[in-house]
């Protein structure tokens, strides 16, 4: 059986390498040209709109939701939109109150500082990050043991905009501290197949309607997973020496990636079959489903499960995991007649 692994999925949301120039030809750069998040636009007009005409700096700003929608981009937009500069870092970058403190004392006023994975900053950085929020000052300890003494040291007006996927994992205080929230949610159909046909344009590369709708239901409703499938669907076009990408052409290319129509791959389905080829469709613990897959548990927790319970295929019980009729009907099998009732 094939060994799971998350980052080479093309339909995995998080970011990877090959996304890297991906993002600079395809990011919009106003909110005009954002496409999708209707409600978060319209509240980020006003809220921009009001802090350039009072001339302030815009309050601090935290962006939450799955990963591949757009915190990072939207980042970049709130920039472009006030003219700030923007020092973009992550929260596992930071290791050290020093490293925060250096990143803090060469803004200028009015720049804007992104954490991504704001969630993983260490919480004695954090402490450092509190006064920098609020009162715009950085309380740096000089010497040690009782000759010890404590220096404040005025930081311009600045705004910290956090992106993260685990707004759980955020404490109380750090949360507390940033002036507005958003929660991105997931891409309507119609906004999937506008952000294919932007990106295609962008690409130069024609794409027929039907084309851009077969690589939407495939995208999981993430911007990220769009992209990163038009990349490969423009790759088979082009090798194939066809002018533009009909639906057929398509359906070739994602069939060929073993991106189906509901936008599984092949390891979402290996799950699916374990739990109904080795387990009767469940119920079966999430421990017996990761030993039979050779993988760790939280990884089938936190990466594979979400998009596959989403979809209605699969049921977090107090017995465990089980199969949905719907997940047999999509990989054409047989719905048993006696379903298994003891956690495996």
């Amino acid at each position: 059986m094939t060994k799971l692994d998350p980052k080479d999925r093309l339909v995995e949301g998080d970011f990877q390498t090959e996304d890297r120039q991906l993002d600079k030809q395809l990011r919009p750069r106003t909110l005009k040209e954002y496409v999708g998040q209707q409600q978060i636009k319209d509240n980020l007009n006003i809220f921009l709109e009001a802090a350039k005409q009072r001339g302030e700096s815009i309050e601090h700003v935290l962006l939450y939701g799955p990963p591949g929608l757009g915190k990072t981009t939207l980042a970049y937009i709130i920039a472009n939109e006030v003219g700030a500069n923007i020092r973009v870092t992550s929260g596992p970058a930071i290791e050290r109150a020093g490293d925060l403190a250096a990143i803090l004392t060469n803004l200028e006023a009015g720049d804007i500082l992104f954490i991504d994975e704001i969630h993983r900053l260490n919480k004695v950085i954090e402490e450092v990050l509190y006064p920098a929020m609020e009162d715009f000052a950085l309380d740096l300890v000089i010497g040690k043991g009782p000759s010890a003494r404590t220096v404040r040291l005025d930081l311009p007006h600045f705004t910290l905009i956090g992106a993260t996927t685990r707004y759980h994992l955020l404490s109380g205080p750090l949360r507390n501290r940033f002036g507005v929230t958003y929660r991105l949610n997931f891409y309507e159909p119609k906004e999937m197949i506008q952000i294919i046909n932007r990106s295609a344009r962008l690409l130069g590369f024609p794409i027929a309607k039907d084309a851009a709708e077969a690589v939407a239901s495939r995208s999981r409703a993430t911007p990220r997973v769009a992209n990163r499938l038009l990349k490969r669907v423009r790759d088979f076009v082009q090798v194939k020496k066809q002018p533009s990408a009909t639906a057929e052409l398509a359906r070739q290319a994602l069939d060929q990636l073993q991106v189906d129509p509901l936008g599984l791959d092949d390891l979402d389905r290996q799950i699916i079959r374990v739990i109904i080829e080795k387990f009767k469709g469940g119920p079966v613990g999430v421990n017996s489903v990761a030993a039979a897959l050779q993988e760790e548990a939280a990884t089938i927790e936190e990466i594979y499960e979400p998009f596959l319970m989403q979809l209605g295929f699969l049921q977090r019980t107090p017995r465990g995991r089980t199969v949905s009729e719907a997940a047999y009907k999509h990989l054409g099998l047989t719905l048993p007649q006696e379903p298994q009732t003891k956690l495996v």
